[in-house]
């Protein structure tokens, strides 16, 4: 048995400084006229967050767990089985084709930025070739977080490194209520992954890297390339049950396999090969299968040009908005063929004498 090591995390913040931070949140003088209130919520958060109270709603797992009478998070339960009917309905050869587009910009104009983003542009254009050709399209536009009402794509804890099977499926590392670390877009995110047949993403790079909205949401994403879907086998989050777990033989379950992909990447300067890559990558680790040469792009708009001139560069760049066309027909045409069962990816069918 692999020792489980100790000794990172500090001790939990005082009393004074809980209240610091708690109170981040009420500077507008308009709440002075609650402080009352305030305080006798902050009380209440004070003792969840000592108490380490994660997930004040639980409910007894039920039957098909390997502990049945282990108490889950209801709202675990509810983004599982969510996972479940989505998996279902995207089995059914009556189910029409979706594709989900994946906007990876941190920008919008509904922020500090005050315009929408060239990724944002170039995913319109995918979808209008999607739905032309009768597919289904669901939008996920990440910069959301950056401008939407308390929604977050909290951290990856990186539970995997601790040992595969700690790492469920879907995360149960949030909402934590003791942390007040809610508001966790992830599991709407999960749902969107799983119904689609297909999924391009498309990204700026900032600083030789993918945008952080795009980052946070791959991370999150680990759990579905070998995650464990029954929670009461480590009983929650008891790394000594999960290690045990895993050495004793894990599959590595591959919950998004059988997607077509398709990446977009652009660029002012540097970066975009690598990050495209990178990508790319990272979806065929996860099972997901490439559309073909045409489905994935990286080029440089407006190359050492201003920033304030881009949308206008992008405006006359013709060819590169047709080669993202490109990439939404081929997609598309992968989505069509996968689903009839003529798409064949060679070594497919062969075994990894290393999985994980």
């Amino acid at each position: 048995m692999s020792t489980v090591r100790k000794g990172q995390a500090p001790a939990p913040i005082g009393r004074t400084e809980f209240h610091l931070r708690f109170m981040g949140s009420y500077q507008d003088p308009a709440y002075r006229a609650e402080d009352a209130s305030i305080a006798r919520l902050e009380a209440i958060a004070w003792k969840a967050y000592i108490d380490g109270n994660k997930a004040p709603l639980t409910q007894p797992a039920g039957p098909g767990y390997a502990d049945p009478a282990y108490k889950l998070s209801a709202e675990w339960v509810a983004t599982h089985d969510k996972l479940v009917a989505a998996q279902a309905q995207w089995s059914k050869a009556e189910t029409p084709s979706r594709v989900l587009l994946v906007c990876g910009s941190s920008r919008n104009d509904g922020t500090c930025p005050g315009e929408i983003s060239k990724t944002f542009r170039l995913t319109q254009i995918a979808r209008q070739v999607l739905e032309s050709q009768g597919l289904e399209v669901e939008l996920l536009d990440l910069s959301r977080i950056t401008s939407d009402y308390d929604l977050h794509i909290h951290p990856c804890k990186g539970c995997v490194s601790t040992a595969m099977p700690l790492c469920h499926w879907p995360c149960s590392c949030y909402p934590n209520h003791a942390t007040r670390q809610t508001g966790d877009w992830m599991s709407d995110i999960y749902e969107m992954w799983v119904r689609a047949h297909g999924v391009i993403l498309l990204t700026p790079v900032y600083w030789y890297q993918v945008a952080s909205p795009l980052k946070l949401m791959i991370d999150r994403l680990v759990c579905a390339d070998g995650g464990n879907p029954d929670p009461t086998s480590t009983h929650g989050k008891k790394a000594e049950e999960a290690k045990a777990l895993e050495l004793k033989g894990w599959d590595y379950p591959k919950h998004l396999d059988s997607r077509a992909y398709g990446v977009v990447v652009h660029g002012d300067v540097a970066g975009i090969e690598g990050s495209r890559r990178a990508l790319c990558d990272w979806l065929d680790w996860m099972g997901l299968i490439q559309a073909g040469e045409k489905s994935r792009l990286d080029r440089f708009i407006g190359y050492y040009e201003p920033y304030a001139t881009s949308h206008d560069t992008l405006d006359k760049d013709e060819a590169v908005q047709e080669e993202v066309r490109n990439v939404a027909r081929a997609v598309a045409h992968a989505v069509g063929e996968l689903r009839s069962g003529r798409l064949s990816e060679p070594g497919r069918a062969l075994k990894p004498p290393r999985p994980k």
